[in-house]
């Protein structure tokens, strides 16, 4: 036994010294990358004067170039700066991926061990400095002074390239007080609202635009300069999972709120104190087959059973479009049976040429969704219809389509593979540039991309709380009052179920148990099926939308205790016919916090919010519905634009 021990105890040193050398190893690789990319930046530009005009020399050759000077005409700016670029700048131009910061906002040159996901990318100065790309979606939210410290660092290392060309720092929606990287991303230092379906809930286009212009501020505040949102796609599958980022299932609904959303966060025309918008998924995502979602292979089809292609247009064509988007993202799918051949929108050039470049006339940037040619640990490369080509021949095609930009990629040598063996033409690729460029100088980016530090004090100010308080205030949908049992009064002795008791302490008494109590207050969250095939999956609430028998026996025991009001957290359109019955009041949230949700049940304020989908009375009818028709639940528990007041 003892020689046992012995060999064990060798054995555990032997494997921490292999760990401590393998970290070491690592460790040094990463450190020698970063110095050998940071060593071929140049100096910094200099802020030059010219005839009483002062510039920032971002090619550092002592004049005033075209591209540098604010006062002379975009085009003549973006033609010069082409004339300069060559081959390898040109191509990283062209991508946009994830990038991760340090805590106090330096360069992410090592991976973090409390961030996992960037140990998956490459380094900031990797892709900056080798790789020339300059266009970053960011995940993190240490805190504002990080994101705007890291905003600058990465601006001062792009000023330190040959052509000095400015980062665009992009974002998915961070406003809402709920977290899912699905969807939205948690940042408690913004002003908290609601999410997108709380705003159809409340279905007012003016809060929809000031909503716009304060995520603006805020965003600029801190760096970020593209929103990659709004979703104008329509929930007219219920199953989908990524209900939660849309405007629910009416396109006129959707089309109204998509066009005040872009308005407000770009203005009437973009300059330079907008925020891009990044409108997605053309034409139209959500009509998932039996919903599952086209980040999966699972996913591929998008089917129009009820031959409504159109129907789903009408959110870009009556709200993106004429609030003048600056950028269109198309989704993964393949519209089955609607254009010439059955690939995904991003390689679909039925979709991005004949579409939406010709029919519609768009000349903004259109990005691809994230992912299309090569996998990753998350998910695997959404090549749907084109699976047999080549890497190279994905990005070829997808250039073909009449796409500019390729989200969540960094492989801007296949499009210098592409150019140089003849396949993909100078042209071609510089009518991609030339679009690319223009939204960077639009927004101001080459004349002045930095933040100040003094302005952080917006960021999340109280009167923009209170702004999005209201917005918590008023989604909020009465579904049923039974015997007008809200709102609550008379300090009643309360019971609650997955709600914080701090809500409710000014209103009521909080009890231990049932039997105490003269109502019972619980919260519940939209089912949904565990899986965990991708690692992306774990962020997508997919599958059922039923409760199954065991989750459904407790709830329903402890309803029949006492007088119940259940609140219902809608991510998807959840079927609760059974819990309905059996509660006296139902509320349907959409992302407030308990102490909004508290202040409706004890008649603060009076409820507003509608229904901005269908509630489905059972699985039966769930699986009847057509994946691109709206309203066509067979008799519904709770009908589209359904919600109660107080009397």
């Amino acid at each position: 036994m003892k020689q046992f021990f012995r060999f064990f105890k060798r054995l555990l040193l032997v494997l921490v010294l292999l760990v401590i050398l393998t970290i070491a190893f690592f460790y040094a690789k990463w450190k020698w990358v970063s110095n050998r990319n940071f060593a071929q930046l140049e100096e910094r530009a200099l802020i030059l004067t010219k005839d009483g005009h002062s510039y920032r020399d971002l090619n550092k050759n002592g004049q005033l170039d075209t591209y540098e000077d604010k006062r002379a005409d975009i085009e003549l700016r973006i033609e010069d700066l082409l004339a300069q670029m060559n081959l390898e700048e040109k191509a990283g131009l062209l991508f946009i991926n994830m990038a991760g910061m340090n805590e106090d906002g330096y360069h992410n040159e090592i991976p973090i061990f409390s961030e996992p996901i960037t140990f998956f990318l490459e380094s900031n100065s990797t892709q900056v400095v080798r790789k020339h790309m300059n266009h970053f979606n960011i995940f993190q939210s240490p805190s504002a002074e990080a994101l705007a410290t890291w905003s600058n660092n990465m601006q001062v290392m792009a000023e330190c390239t040959r052509l000095g060309i400015p980062v665009t720092v992009a974002s998915d929606p961070r406003h809402s007080t709920s977290d899912n990287p699905g969807a939205h991303l948690a940042t408690p230092f913004f002003s908290q609202w609601v999410s997108p379906l709380g705003f159809a809930a409340i279905g007012d286009t003016v809060l929809m635009r000031e909503f716009g212009e304060v995520a603006r501020r805020e965003y600029r505040t801190v760096g970020i300069r593209l929103a990659l949102s709004p979703m104008a796609d329509l929930a007219t599958e219920p199953r989908w999972g990524r209900i939660n980022g849309t405007f629910g299932e009416d396109a006129q609904l959707s089309a109204k709120l998509t066009k005040a959303y872009i308005l407000g966060f770009q203005g009437d025309s973009l300059n330079h104190e907008s925020v891009a918008c990044m409108t997605k998924h053309f034409a139209g995502a959500g009509p998932q087959k039996d919903g599952e979602d086209a980040h999966f292979p699972y996913g591929a089809d998008q089917v129009y059973p009820g031959n409504n292609f159109d129907y789903h247009l009408i959110p870009f064509t009556e709200g993106a479009f004429p609030a003048k988007t600056a950028q269109i993202m198309p989704y993964y799918g393949v519209p089955v049976g609607q254009t010439s051949e059955d690939v995904g929108f991003g390689y679909n050039k039925d979709i991005i040429t004949g579409l939406l470049r010709e029919q519609y006339s768009f000349e903004g940037v259109i990005c691809t969704d994230w992912g299309l040619v090569t996998g990753n640990k998350a998910k695997p490369a959404a090549a749907y219809g084109v699976e047999n080509l080549t890497e190279k021949q994905r990005v070829a095609k997808i250039f073909e389509a009449g796409c500019d930009m390729l989200g969540g990629e960094s492989c801007p040598e296949l499009v210098v593979a592409l150019v140089n063996e003849g396949t993909l033409s100078m042209e071609r690729l510089d009518q991609s540039v030339r679009r690319v460029l223009r939204d960077k100088f639009r927004l101001g980016l080459f004349d002045n991309p930095f933040v100040r530090m003094g302005d952080l004090w917006m960021v999340g100010h109280e009167d923009i709380q209170k702004q999005g308080r209201i917005a918590q205030q008023r989604s909020l949908v009465l579904l049923k009052n039974e015997a007008k049992t809200l709102p609550l009064r008379n300090q009643p002795k309360v019971y609650l179920s997955n709600f914080e008791k701090a809500a409710v302490s000014q209103f009521a008494t909080v009890v231990s148990s049932p039997e105490q109590a003269d109502f019972i207050i619980q919260k519940l969250y939209a089912p949904f099926e565990e899986r965990d095939e991708y690692m992306l999956e774990q962020f997508f609430h997919q599958g059922r939308l039923y409760f199954t028998p065991e989750e459904l026996a407790p709830i329903l025991k402890l309803t029949a205790a006492k007088p119940t009001i259940t609140i219902m957290n809608l991510d998807r359109p959840a079927i609760i016919t059974e819990i309905a019955a059996a509660s006296q009041a139902i509320i349907a949230d959409f992302d407030s916090s308990d102490e909004v949700i508290a202040e409706l049940i004890f008649g603060q304020f009076k409820p507003e919010g509608k229904l901005p989908f269908e509630l489905p009375s059972s699985q039966e009818a769930v699986v009847q519905q057509l994946e691109d028709m709206p309203y066509d639940s067979k008799d519904p528990l709770f009908p589209f634009g359904h919600g109660l007041g107080y009397e």
